[in-house]
Formats: C-alpha cells, sequence, structure tokens
C-alpha cells in the first residue's frame, strides 16, 4: 500500500473531512480513502466531437443562413524559372 502526504490542508476542510468521517463512524484517514476512490471511480465521460458540442449547444437557438459568393476561375501559379 502506498502512502499520501498532504500539505497545506485548509483547516475548514480538515475540519470538515473530520465531521465527516464522524458522521459516517470512519477515522479522517479513512474517510479520505472512500472520498478518492468514489471520485476515481466514476466514469468521465470520453472525449466527444467538439463541433457537436457546439452545435449541441447552439442549435436550438436558430441557426444562421450565409449566402456564399459564387466560386471564380483560380489564379494562374506563379512561375519560379525567371
Amino acid at each position: 500500500m502506498a502512502t499520501l502526504t498532504i500539505r497545506k490542508l485548509d483547516e475548514r476542510l480538515k475540519a470538515r473531512l473530520r465531521i465527516r468521517a464522524a458522521r459516517h463512524g470512519r477515522s479522517m484517514e479513512e474517510e479520505a480513502r472512500v472520498i478518492l476512490k468514489s471520485g476515481l471511480d466514476r466514469q468521465e465521460p470520453p472525449p466527444g466531437n467538439p463541433a457537436a458540442a457546439i452545435r449541441e449547444i447552439f442549435e436550438p437557438l436558430g441557426g444562421v443562413e450565409l449566402e456564399l459568393p459564387s466560386r471564380g476561375p483560380g489564379r494562374e501559379p506563379p512561375v519560379f524559372s525567371e
């Protein structure tokens, strides 16, 4: 088993941990282990498609129709041999 030391823990946070541990009938150390385990056991959603996420947010607001200009002929490529 590994050991973890947490430095600079806020006194209010430590007091909250102590109270929570007492409510559950556990030591502060055991309560911290339970909190870490439950937090890390949660499945994080896989990273999704950013475009789909943006569309999901803004689609209910309605779309915007933009007129695209027609494409003209392309430019002649530059000549580098001169």
